[in-house]
Protein backbone atom coordinates (compact mmCIF):
# COMPACT_ATOMS: atom_id res chain seq x y z
CA UNK A 1 0.00 0.00 0.00
CA UNK A 2 1.44 3.22 -1.06
CA UNK A 3 2.01 5.62 1.89
CA UNK A 4 -0.08 8.72 1.50
CA UNK A 5 1.78 10.67 4.46
CA UNK A 6 5.19 10.50 3.06
CA UNK A 7 6.77 13.64 1.71
CA UNK A 8 8.49 13.21 -1.67
CA UNK A 9 8.27 9.42 -1.53
CA UNK A 10 10.13 9.45 1.82
CA UNK A 11 9.81 7.40 4.84
CA UNK A 12 11.11 7.00 8.12
CA UNK A 13 11.50 3.22 9.54
CA UNK A 14 8.90 2.56 7.27
CA UNK A 15 6.47 5.24 8.47
CA UNK A 16 5.67 9.15 7.43
CA UNK A 17 8.74 11.10 7.19
CA UNK A 18 7.24 13.31 9.50
CA UNK A 19 7.66 11.35 12.17
CA UNK A 20 11.23 11.66 11.92
CA UNK A 21 10.92 16.11 12.89
CA UNK A 22 8.75 15.56 15.53
CA UNK A 23 10.69 12.43 16.83
CA UNK A 24 13.68 14.32 16.97
CA UNK A 25 11.88 17.55 18.44
CA UNK A 26 10.58 15.30 21.47
CA UNK A 27 13.51 13.70 21.69
CA UNK A 28 15.63 17.54 23.16
CA UNK A 29 12.29 18.63 24.42
CA UNK A 30 12.38 15.48 26.91
CA UNK A 31 16.44 16.06 27.37
CA UNK A 32 15.55 19.44 28.70
CA UNK A 33 12.60 17.90 30.86
CA UNK A 34 13.94 14.89 32.07
CA UNK A 35 17.73 16.51 32.94
CA UNK A 36 15.77 19.33 35.09
CA UNK A 37 13.86 16.83 36.54
CA UNK A 38 16.73 14.82 37.64
CA UNK A 39 18.31 17.16 39.97
CA UNK A 40 15.11 19.71 40.43
CA UNK A 41 14.46 17.98 43.90
CA UNK A 42 17.86 17.07 45.04
CA UNK A 43 18.93 20.93 44.35
CA UNK A 44 15.83 22.30 46.90
CA UNK A 45 16.75 20.04 49.61
CA UNK A 46 20.69 20.58 48.96
CA UNK A 47 21.93 23.41 51.98
CA UNK A 48 22.61 26.84 50.82
CA UNK A 49 26.75 26.23 51.38
CA UNK A 50 26.65 23.41 48.58
CA UNK A 51 24.57 25.76 46.30
CA UNK A 52 21.30 24.61 46.87
CA UNK A 53 17.73 25.86 48.25
CA UNK A 54 18.09 24.73 51.49
CA UNK A 55 14.48 23.47 51.99
CA UNK A 56 13.20 20.80 53.90
CA UNK A 57 12.22 17.61 52.07
CA UNK A 58 8.54 18.31 53.26
CA UNK A 59 8.69 21.77 51.43
CA UNK A 60 10.67 20.47 48.38
CA UNK A 61 7.95 17.95 47.91
CA UNK A 62 5.42 20.25 47.79
CA UNK A 63 6.74 22.58 44.96
CA UNK A 64 7.93 19.48 43.17
CA UNK A 65 4.39 17.89 43.19
CA UNK A 66 3.06 21.96 42.06
CA UNK A 67 5.66 22.26 39.73
CA UNK A 68 5.05 18.51 37.74
CA UNK A 69 1.64 18.80 38.19
CA UNK A 70 1.53 22.26 36.83
CA UNK A 71 3.28 21.33 33.79
CA UNK A 72 0.66 18.79 32.50
CA UNK A 73 -2.29 21.14 33.64
CA UNK A 74 -1.30 23.80 31.31
CA UNK A 75 -1.35 21.08 28.11
CA UNK A 76 -5.46 22.35 28.64
CA UNK A 77 -5.18 25.23 28.37
CA UNK A 78 -2.32 24.74 25.67
CA UNK A 79 -4.65 22.28 23.49
CA UNK A 80 -7.45 25.07 23.32
CA UNK A 81 -4.96 27.67 22.26
CA UNK A 82 -3.17 25.03 19.86
CA UNK A 83 -6.78 24.08 18.60
CA UNK A 84 -8.28 27.69 18.15
CA UNK A 85 -5.68 29.99 18.18
CA UNK A 86 -2.51 29.34 17.05
CA UNK A 87 -2.26 25.76 15.08
CA UNK A 88 -0.58 23.12 16.80
CA UNK A 89 2.28 23.34 14.06
CA UNK A 90 3.08 27.53 15.77
CA UNK A 91 2.01 26.43 19.48
CA UNK A 92 5.16 23.45 19.01
CA UNK A 93 7.58 26.07 17.89
CA UNK A 94 6.40 28.89 20.44
CA UNK A 95 6.38 26.65 23.51
CA UNK A 96 9.83 24.95 22.69
CA UNK A 97 10.81 28.83 22.47
CA UNK A 98 9.55 29.62 26.22
CA UNK A 99 11.26 26.11 27.38
CA UNK A 100 14.51 27.15 26.27
CA UNK A 101 14.36 30.56 28.32
CA UNK A 102 12.75 28.93 31.19
CA UNK A 103 15.94 26.66 31.43
CA UNK A 104 18.32 30.15 30.56
CA UNK A 105 16.59 31.61 33.83
CA UNK A 106 17.12 28.41 35.84
CA UNK A 107 20.62 28.92 35.06
CA UNK A 108 20.65 32.32 36.84
CA UNK A 109 21.18 31.82 40.19
CA UNK A 110 18.87 33.43 42.60
CA UNK A 111 15.47 32.84 43.87
CA UNK A 112 12.90 34.91 41.57
CA UNK A 113 15.11 33.48 38.46
CA UNK A 114 14.44 30.25 39.76
CA UNK A 115 10.73 30.83 40.26
CA UNK A 116 10.24 32.08 36.95
CA UNK A 117 12.24 29.85 35.57
CA UNK A 118 9.63 27.21 36.26
CA UNK A 119 6.85 28.94 35.35
CA UNK A 120 8.15 29.66 31.80
CA UNK A 121 8.75 25.66 31.66
CA UNK A 122 4.86 25.46 32.83
CA UNK A 123 3.54 27.67 29.73
CA UNK A 124 6.29 26.62 26.98
CA UNK A 125 5.17 22.51 27.91
CA UNK A 126 1.42 23.61 28.28
CA UNK A 127 1.63 24.46 24.38
CA UNK A 128 3.97 21.76 22.96
CA UNK A 129 3.19 18.77 24.21
CA UNK A 130 -0.70 18.21 23.66
CA UNK A 131 0.24 19.92 19.94
CA UNK A 132 3.02 17.39 19.23
CA UNK A 133 1.62 14.80 20.49
CA UNK A 134 -1.76 15.04 18.75
CA UNK A 135 0.26 16.05 15.43
CA UNK A 136 1.92 12.14 15.77
CA UNK A 137 -1.54 10.80 15.48
CA UNK A 138 -2.23 13.20 12.25
CA UNK A 139 0.35 11.69 10.36
CA UNK A 140 -1.69 8.16 9.96
CA UNK A 141 -5.17 7.84 8.12
CA UNK A 142 -7.96 6.28 10.61
CA UNK A 143 -7.26 2.48 9.45
CA UNK A 144 -3.80 2.96 9.27
CA UNK A 145 -2.22 -0.36 11.20
CA UNK A 146 1.11 1.55 12.20
CA UNK A 147 0.07 3.91 14.19
CA UNK A 148 0.52 2.10 17.90
CA UNK A 149 3.91 1.63 16.75
CA UNK A 150 4.38 4.72 15.24
CA UNK A 151 3.69 6.19 18.85
CA UNK A 152 6.06 3.33 20.05
CA UNK A 153 8.73 4.32 17.95
CA UNK A 154 7.76 8.22 19.06
CA UNK A 155 8.29 7.06 22.73
CA UNK A 156 11.87 5.92 22.00
CA UNK A 157 12.85 9.42 21.00
CA UNK A 158 11.21 10.78 24.45
CA UNK A 159 13.26 7.79 26.45
CA UNK A 160 16.44 8.92 24.53
CA UNK A 161 16.44 12.00 25.90
CA UNK A 162 15.32 11.24 29.59
CA UNK A 163 18.63 8.85 29.06
CA UNK A 164 20.91 10.95 28.18
CA UNK A 165 20.07 13.91 30.43
CA UNK A 166 19.94 12.45 33.91
CA UNK A 167 23.48 11.52 33.10
CA UNK A 168 25.03 14.81 31.61
CA UNK A 169 23.16 17.44 33.93
CA UNK A 170 23.81 14.88 36.93
CA UNK A 171 27.59 15.06 36.14
CA UNK A 172 27.53 18.92 35.55
CA UNK A 173 25.79 19.66 38.75
CA UNK A 174 26.92 16.69 41.15
CA UNK A 175 30.56 15.57 40.26
CA UNK A 176 33.36 16.55 42.40
CA UNK A 177 35.36 16.79 39.14
CA UNK A 178 33.49 18.78 37.53
CA UNK A 179 33.56 20.85 40.63
CA UNK A 180 37.20 20.87 40.81
CA UNK A 181 37.20 22.33 37.47
CA UNK A 182 35.07 25.83 37.76
CA UNK A 183 36.53 26.03 40.99
CA UNK A 184 39.69 26.77 39.83
CA UNK A 185 38.15 29.05 37.17
CA UNK A 186 37.40 31.32 39.85
CA UNK A 187 33.18 30.06 40.53
CA UNK A 188 31.90 28.05 43.21
CA UNK A 189 31.73 24.95 43.64
CA UNK A 190 28.04 25.16 44.60
CA UNK A 191 27.27 27.17 40.99
CA UNK A 192 27.59 23.28 39.29
CA UNK A 193 23.54 23.09 39.76
CA UNK A 194 22.69 25.86 37.36
CA UNK A 195 25.52 24.60 34.67
CA UNK A 196 23.20 21.41 34.82
CA UNK A 197 20.27 23.84 34.60
CA UNK A 198 21.93 25.78 31.12
CA UNK A 199 22.53 22.11 29.98
CA UNK A 200 18.78 21.40 29.55
CA UNK A 201 18.57 24.88 27.65
CA UNK A 202 21.05 23.76 25.23
CA UNK A 203 19.20 20.51 24.61
CA UNK A 204 16.15 22.47 24.21
CA UNK A 205 17.76 25.17 21.66
CA UNK A 206 18.75 21.94 19.56
CA UNK A 207 15.14 20.48 19.32
CA UNK A 208 13.98 23.77 18.00
CA UNK A 209 16.62 23.83 15.06
CA UNK A 210 15.16 20.34 14.87
CA UNK A 211 11.53 21.51 14.47
CA UNK A 212 12.70 23.97 12.26
CA UNK A 213 14.62 22.10 9.80
CA UNK A 214 12.73 19.76 9.32
CA UNK A 215 8.86 21.68 9.54
CA UNK A 216 8.80 20.68 5.77
CA UNK A 217 7.85 17.17 6.34
CA UNK A 218 4.86 17.85 8.14
CA UNK A 219 3.10 18.70 5.33
CA UNK A 220 -0.73 19.78 6.06
CA UNK A 221 -0.12 18.21 9.73
CA UNK A 222 -0.83 20.65 12.31
CA UNK A 223 -2.02 23.37 10.67
CA UNK A 224 -4.91 25.52 11.88
CA UNK A 225 -8.49 24.31 11.09
CA UNK A 226 -10.69 26.45 10.34
CA UNK A 227 -13.93 24.66 12.48
CA UNK A 228 -14.01 26.24 15.76
CA UNK A 229 -14.40 23.67 18.09
CA UNK A 230 -16.88 24.40 20.68
CA UNK A 231 -19.69 27.80 20.55
CA UNK A 232 -19.43 28.93 24.17
CA UNK A 233 -22.65 29.66 25.10
CA UNK A 234 -23.20 33.60 26.78
CA UNK A 235 -23.74 31.60 29.86
CA UNK A 236 -20.56 29.50 29.81
CA UNK A 237 -18.50 33.10 28.88
CA UNK A 238 -19.67 34.93 32.20
CA UNK A 239 -18.88 31.24 34.29
CA UNK A 240 -15.26 31.55 32.70
CA UNK A 241 -15.17 35.25 33.99
CA UNK A 242 -16.19 34.96 37.44
CA UNK A 243 -13.98 31.85 37.36
CA UNK A 244 -10.96 33.83 36.44
CA UNK A 245 -12.20 36.43 39.14
CA UNK A 246 -12.30 34.29 42.20
CA UNK A 247 -8.84 33.01 40.95
CA UNK A 248 -7.41 36.77 40.98
CA UNK A 249 -8.71 37.49 44.40
CA UNK A 250 -7.36 33.93 45.62
CA UNK A 251 -3.93 35.03 44.42
CA UNK A 252 -4.14 38.49 45.37
CA UNK A 253 -5.24 37.60 49.02
CA UNK A 254 -2.51 34.71 49.21
CA UNK A 255 0.68 36.47 47.66
CA UNK A 256 0.83 38.98 50.94
CA UNK A 257 -0.03 35.79 52.95
CA UNK A 258 3.02 33.84 51.77
CA UNK A 259 5.64 34.76 54.78
CA UNK A 260 2.88 33.31 57.38
CA UNK A 261 1.61 30.12 54.63
CA UNK A 262 3.73 27.60 54.44
CA UNK A 263 4.84 25.88 50.76
CA UNK A 264 3.16 22.83 52.76
CA UNK A 265 0.06 24.92 52.56
CA UNK A 266 0.13 26.24 49.32
CA UNK A 267 0.57 22.83 48.40
CA UNK A 268 -2.16 21.60 49.72
CA UNK A 269 -4.24 24.74 48.70
CA UNK A 270 -3.13 23.71 45.12
CA UNK A 271 -3.93 19.83 45.49
CA UNK A 272 -7.58 20.83 46.44
CA UNK A 273 -8.04 23.28 43.52
CA UNK A 274 -6.55 21.12 40.88
CA UNK A 275 -8.88 18.34 42.06
CA UNK A 276 -12.05 20.74 41.79
CA UNK A 277 -10.77 21.63 38.15
CA UNK A 278 -10.38 17.86 37.06
CA UNK A 279 -13.78 17.54 38.31
CA UNK A 280 -14.98 20.69 36.81
CA UNK A 281 -13.70 20.04 33.78
CA UNK A 282 -15.08 16.08 33.33
CA UNK A 283 -18.66 17.41 34.19
CA UNK A 284 -18.68 20.04 31.69
CA UNK A 285 -17.08 17.49 29.23
CA UNK A 286 -19.73 14.98 29.81
CA UNK A 287 -22.63 17.69 30.06
CA UNK A 288 -21.81 19.22 26.95
CA UNK A 289 -25.16 18.65 24.39
CA UNK A 290 -22.82 16.34 21.76
CA UNK A 291 -24.95 15.82 18.74
CA UNK A 292 -23.13 12.45 17.83
CA UNK A 293 -23.93 9.96 20.01
CA UNK A 294 -20.78 8.04 19.01
CA UNK A 295 -18.67 11.33 20.94
CA UNK A 296 -20.44 10.65 24.02
CA UNK A 297 -19.62 7.22 24.30
CA UNK A 298 -15.72 8.63 23.56
CA UNK A 299 -15.64 10.56 26.05
CA UNK A 300 -16.81 7.68 28.82
CA UNK A 301 -14.07 5.77 27.13
CA UNK A 302 -11.57 8.60 27.75
CA UNK A 303 -12.66 9.07 31.37
CA UNK A 304 -11.91 5.38 32.07
CA UNK A 305 -8.85 5.57 30.39
CA UNK A 306 -7.99 8.85 32.39
CA UNK A 307 -8.73 7.04 36.32
CA UNK A 308 -5.96 4.30 34.98
CA UNK A 309 -3.42 6.61 34.24
CA UNK A 310 -3.41 9.20 36.70
CA UNK A 311 -3.06 6.43 39.32
CA UNK A 312 -0.59 5.09 37.38
CA UNK A 313 1.46 8.58 36.83
CA UNK A 314 1.13 9.39 40.63
CA UNK A 315 3.17 6.17 41.35
CA UNK A 316 5.08 6.20 38.20
CA UNK A 317 6.64 9.92 38.93
CA UNK A 318 7.57 8.71 42.16
CA UNK A 319 10.62 8.51 40.12
CA UNK A 320 11.63 11.82 39.96
CA UNK A 321 10.96 12.48 44.37
CA UNK A 322 10.63 9.53 46.62
CA UNK A 323 12.87 7.15 44.47
CA UNK A 324 15.22 9.66 44.11
CA UNK A 325 15.76 10.26 47.56
CA UNK A 326 15.98 6.93 48.31
CA UNK A 327 19.06 7.05 45.53
CA UNK A 328 20.58 9.64 47.33
CA UNK A 329 19.84 8.39 50.80
CA UNK A 330 19.71 4.88 50.91
CA UNK A 331 21.76 3.36 48.27
CA UNK A 332 25.25 2.60 47.89
CA UNK A 333 26.46 3.98 44.72
CA UNK A 334 29.65 3.20 44.84
CA UNK A 335 31.14 0.94 42.02
CA UNK A 336 34.98 0.36 41.48
CA UNK A 337 35.84 2.78 43.64
CA UNK A 338 34.03 5.83 41.25
CA UNK A 339 30.80 6.92 43.54
CA UNK A 340 27.99 8.36 40.63
CA UNK A 341 25.43 10.67 40.87
CA UNK A 342 21.99 9.99 42.23
CA UNK A 343 20.46 11.52 39.34
CA UNK A 344 21.98 8.44 37.31
CA UNK A 345 19.25 6.00 38.44
CA UNK A 346 16.93 7.90 36.72
CA UNK A 347 18.31 6.90 33.30
CA UNK A 348 17.76 3.09 34.21
CA UNK A 349 13.98 3.67 33.02
CA UNK A 350 14.81 4.96 29.14
CA UNK A 351 17.70 2.45 28.61
CA UNK A 352 15.69 -0.20 28.89
CA UNK A 353 13.23 1.31 26.66
CA UNK A 354 15.42 2.13 24.18
CA UNK A 355 17.72 -1.01 24.01
CA UNK A 356 14.70 -3.44 24.31
CA UNK A 357 11.45 -2.56 25.62
CA UNK A 358 10.75 0.00 22.56
CA UNK A 359 11.62 -1.87 19.62
CA UNK A 360 10.07 -5.25 20.99
CA UNK A 361 6.45 -3.82 21.74
CA UNK A 362 6.34 -1.77 18.57
CA UNK A 363 7.07 -5.01 16.80
CA UNK A 364 4.31 -6.55 19.03
CA UNK A 365 1.94 -4.57 18.82
CA UNK A 366 2.36 -4.21 14.83
CA UNK A 367 2.51 -7.68 14.80
CA UNK A 368 -0.99 -8.19 16.55
CA UNK A 369 -2.54 -5.95 14.90
CA UNK A 370 -5.94 -5.79 15.62
CA UNK A 371 -6.31 -9.29 16.76
CA UNK A 372 -3.98 -7.82 19.72
CA UNK A 373 -5.46 -7.13 23.61
CA UNK A 374 -7.84 -4.10 23.67
CA UNK A 375 -6.37 -0.75 25.22
CA UNK A 376 -7.90 -1.40 29.08
CA UNK A 377 -6.30 -4.73 28.89
CA UNK A 378 -2.99 -2.64 28.42
CA UNK A 379 -3.94 -0.50 30.84
CA UNK A 380 -3.98 -3.72 33.39
CA UNK A 381 -1.15 -5.06 32.84
CA UNK A 382 0.43 -1.68 33.38
CA UNK A 383 -0.84 -1.65 36.63
CA UNK A 384 -0.01 -4.80 37.49
CA UNK A 385 3.50 -4.38 36.47
CA UNK A 386 3.54 -1.27 38.69
CA UNK A 387 2.58 -3.20 41.58
CA UNK A 388 5.19 -5.78 40.63
CA UNK A 389 8.08 -2.90 40.98
CA UNK A 390 6.70 -1.66 44.09
CA UNK A 391 6.78 -5.07 45.28
CA UNK A 392 10.31 -5.15 44.85
CA UNK A 393 10.82 -1.72 46.66
CA UNK A 394 9.06 -3.30 49.37
CA UNK A 395 11.80 -5.53 50.14
CA UNK A 396 14.71 -3.03 49.76
CA UNK A 397 12.77 -0.70 52.22
CA UNK A 398 13.06 -3.14 54.69
CA UNK A 399 16.93 -4.04 53.96
CA UNK A 400 17.50 -0.47 54.17
CA UNK A 401 15.28 0.14 57.38
CA UNK A 402 18.55 0.04 59.89
CA UNK A 403 20.49 2.64 58.51
CA UNK A 404 22.09 0.27 55.49
CA UNK A 405 22.92 1.26 52.54
CA UNK A 406 21.39 -1.38 49.60
CA UNK A 407 22.56 -2.89 46.71
CA UNK A 408 21.47 -0.07 43.67
CA UNK A 409 20.31 -3.79 41.91
CA UNK A 410 16.96 -3.34 43.98
CA UNK A 411 16.26 0.24 42.37
CA UNK A 412 17.21 -1.67 38.86
CA UNK A 413 15.03 -4.23 39.15
CA UNK A 414 11.78 -2.01 40.09
CA UNK A 415 12.96 0.02 37.12
CA UNK A 416 12.47 -2.46 34.77
CA UNK A 417 9.34 -3.72 35.72
CA UNK A 418 7.98 -0.26 35.94
CA UNK A 419 9.02 0.53 32.41
CA UNK A 420 7.34 -2.93 31.24
CA UNK A 421 4.24 -1.36 32.91
CA UNK A 422 5.02 2.02 30.87
CA UNK A 423 5.03 0.31 27.51
CA UNK A 424 2.07 -1.31 27.92
CA UNK A 425 -0.02 2.38 29.07
CA UNK A 426 1.87 5.29 28.35
CA UNK A 427 2.49 5.42 24.12
CA UNK A 428 -0.88 3.22 24.13
CA UNK A 429 -2.26 5.72 25.99
CA UNK A 430 -1.53 8.68 23.44
CA UNK A 431 -2.47 6.26 20.67
CA UNK A 432 -6.19 5.64 22.14
CA UNK A 433 -6.71 9.62 22.81
CA UNK A 434 -5.55 10.14 19.82
CA UNK A 435 -8.41 7.92 17.95
CA UNK A 436 -11.20 8.52 20.65
CA UNK A 437 -10.71 12.42 20.59
CA UNK A 438 -13.59 13.68 19.01
CA UNK A 439 -12.26 15.92 15.68
CA UNK A 440 -13.47 19.02 17.20
CA UNK A 441 -11.75 18.97 20.41
CA UNK A 442 -8.35 17.03 19.13
CA UNK A 443 -5.89 19.03 20.99
CA UNK A 444 -7.53 19.48 24.12
CA UNK A 445 -8.13 15.40 24.07
CA UNK A 446 -4.89 15.34 24.23
CA UNK A 447 -4.07 17.67 27.39
CA UNK A 448 -6.97 15.65 28.69
CA UNK A 449 -4.22 12.55 28.40
CA UNK A 450 -1.49 14.84 30.28
CA UNK A 451 -4.33 16.17 33.06
CA UNK A 452 -3.75 12.62 34.39
CA UNK A 453 -0.09 13.53 34.48
CA UNK A 454 -0.78 16.42 36.68
CA UNK A 455 -3.18 14.57 39.20
CA UNK A 456 -0.49 12.02 39.10
CA UNK A 457 2.72 14.02 39.43
CA UNK A 458 0.91 16.20 42.04
CA UNK A 459 0.34 13.27 44.09
CA UNK A 460 3.87 11.95 43.48
CA UNK A 461 5.25 15.18 44.86
CA UNK A 462 3.09 15.16 48.05
CA UNK A 463 4.13 11.18 48.41
CA UNK A 464 7.76 12.19 48.81
CA UNK A 465 7.10 15.27 51.18
CA UNK A 466 6.38 11.94 53.35
CA UNK A 467 9.68 10.22 52.96
CA UNK A 468 11.21 11.55 56.80
CA UNK A 469 8.22 11.38 58.76
CA UNK A 470 6.75 7.55 57.72
CA UNK A 471 8.65 4.32 57.99
CA UNK A 472 9.79 3.86 54.09
CA UNK A 473 8.25 0.09 54.19
CA UNK A 474 4.81 1.69 55.02
CA UNK A 475 5.10 3.71 51.99
CA UNK A 476 6.00 1.48 49.78
CA UNK A 477 3.42 -1.48 51.06
CA UNK A 478 0.62 1.18 50.19
CA UNK A 479 1.94 1.99 46.96
CA UNK A 480 1.74 -1.43 45.89
CA UNK A 481 -1.83 -2.16 47.27
CA UNK A 482 -2.59 0.86 45.18
CA UNK A 483 -1.35 -0.70 42.01
CA UNK A 484 -2.55 -4.03 42.15
CA UNK A 485 -6.15 -2.93 43.70
CA UNK A 486 -6.23 -0.70 40.14
CA UNK A 487 -5.08 -3.53 37.53
CA UNK A 488 -7.89 -5.63 39.83
CA UNK A 489 -10.43 -3.06 39.25
CA UNK A 490 -9.40 -2.31 35.72
CA UNK A 491 -9.62 -6.24 34.45
CA UNK A 492 -13.16 -6.40 35.99
CA UNK A 493 -14.44 -3.50 34.01
CA UNK A 494 -12.64 -4.34 30.36
CA UNK A 495 -15.27 -7.07 29.55
CA UNK A 496 -18.19 -4.77 29.87
CA UNK A 497 -16.08 -1.80 27.87
CA UNK A 498 -15.25 -4.13 25.18
CA UNK A 499 -18.98 -5.55 24.70
CA UNK A 500 -20.30 -1.82 23.98
CA UNK A 501 -20.85 -0.63 20.59
CA UNK A 502 -18.38 1.59 19.66
CA UNK A 503 -16.35 2.09 16.31
CA UNK A 504 -13.22 2.16 18.86
CA UNK A 505 -12.17 -0.99 20.53
CA UNK A 506 -10.13 -0.11 23.96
Amino acid sequence: MKDETATNGQSFLSHPIGLKTLFLTEMWERFSYYGMRAILILFMVTTANDGGMGLTVSDAGAIYGIYTSMIYLACLPGGWCADRLVGQRNATLIGGVIIMFGHVSLAIPGMPYFFSGLMALVIGTGLLKPSISSMVGQLYGKEDQRRDAGYSIYYMGINIGAFASPLICGWLSQAPYFRAVIEKAGLQPGSAWHFGFGAAAVGMAIGLLCYVKGSRNLGQVGLLSPVTAVKFTKRGIQGLLILMLLFSLVISVLLPSLKVISLNQIGNIFGVSLFAITFCFFFWLISSNWKNSDDRARIFKILVLFIAATIFWSLYEQGGSTLTLFAERNTNREIMGFTFPASWMQSLNPIYIILFLGPGFAWLWLRLGSSGPSTTTKFTLGLFFMALGWSVMVGAAYNASNGVLVSPSWLACMYLLHSIGEMCLSPVGLSAMSKLAPQKIASLTMGIWFLASSVGSYVAGRVSGLYETLALENIFVTLCLVAFIASLVLFLMSKSLEKQKSKHKI
